[in-house]
């Protein structure tokens, strides 16, 4: 738990990051990208004000690396400056199809903005590519190394598995304590084929990777702060870093801050169902009652993953600015 003077630090600094936000939401005039940074900055600022060395990593949504959204543009220094790395889907295989080669031109484009990233804020970039083959594995994981990114091959979207292959790519034997140490991730957020949730705590504990995301839940239950431990040590007994996944950008009909009351009466802030993603919802990010279920008190889901001794968290669905554009 923390300490009243750190959630009270927490929120000036709260007020301080909501005077950079160029939105005039009253006016009915939002702009949905410095939003999500500001969203973005506030979780990180509270977080480590709460937890010394918390780490934060938005996946996705690269185009707020820079003020224009391209390479070419200034880079967002202070959102850059309030994460530690920025993770990146099927930057190499799965942009259409899990196995299937992803656009050189998107390849470039989004590399282009992730190499800023690194460049200008000293930040780390994991990249998750959906291979089907050993051979799109090693393809992944060689063009990833070539550009410096950290990789993880996935051979399913779902991420439901620890997988066989590849081995895990230069196993770290000493403890791994700062991103800027992590060589290798492992990728799980959808565990249910295992049989209970000390046999995936088990199972995790048993392999050697750097970093694990994992969902803060499992079929509804929280880790406890036991197997938080044993999940931050490796086979070998060395430490690792690990991250919780968190979505920030819709609501998750299946999470425990979900009320069924909100389908027949829905608050302001929660949008229509993503038609992609069944029991997923948009959620108008920007809104103080949305933002105050992600962190800011002992029943908010950020509060609840440092409490439980998480390293960090890895948040999702920061590309929703996208949805918004196109109302």
């Amino acid at each position: 738990m923390r300490s009243l003077l750190s959630v009270i630090v927490a929120h000036v600094l709260l007020a301080c990051t909501s005077v950079a936000v160029v939105s005039d939401i009253s006016a009915g005039t939002i702009d949905y990208r410095q939003e999500m940074r500001a969203f973005v900055q506030g979780i990180s600022e509270y977080a480590k004000n709460s937890s010394v060395g918390f780490v934060v990593i938005p996946q996705n949504g690269v185009e707020l690396i820079s003020t224009t959204g391209e390479a070419t543009g200034a880079p967002a220094r202070d959102y850059l400056r309030s994460i530690d790395g920025v993770g990146q889907e099927s930057l190499f295989y799965g942009y259409y199809a899990d196995g299937v080669k992803s656009p050189e031109s998107e390849t470039h484009r989004i590399s282009a903005l992730l190499d800023m990233a690194r460049r200008e804020g000293g930040v780390a970039v994991l990249v998750s590519d959906y291979c089907l083959t050993h051979v799109c594995m090693d393809h992944s994981l060689r063009r990833n190394k070539a550009k410096g990114y950290v990789s993880f091959s996935a051979e399913y979207r779902e991420l439901n598995n620890i997988p066989d292959y590849p081995p895990v790519i230069d196993a770290n034997r000493t403890p791994v304590t700062r991103l800027s140490e992590v060589k290798n991730f492992l990728y799980l957020i959808n565990p249910d084929s295992f049989a209970n949730r000390q046999a995936l705590v088990d199972a995790v504990a048993g392999t050697e990777f750097d970093l694990v995301i994992l969902d803060f839940f499992f079929r509804g239950e929280a880790f406890t702060r036991q197997q938080v431990e044993q999940l931050k040590l490796k086979s070998n007994g060395a430490k690792r870093l690990l991250l919780s996944y968190l979505s920030i950008g819709e609501a998750e009909d299946y999470r425990y801050y979900w009320s069924e009351l909100w389908k027949e009466s829905p608050p302001a802030w929660l949008r229509e169902q993503n038609p992609v993603w069944e029991g997923n919802y948009y959620v108008e990010y920007w809104n103080p009652d949305w933002q105050r279920i992600i962190y800011g008190d002992d029943s908010a889901y950020l509060d609840k993953i440092l409490d439980a001794g998480f390293d960090g968290v890895y948040l999702d669905i920061i590309d929703a600015f996208e949805f918004f554009e196109k109302q």
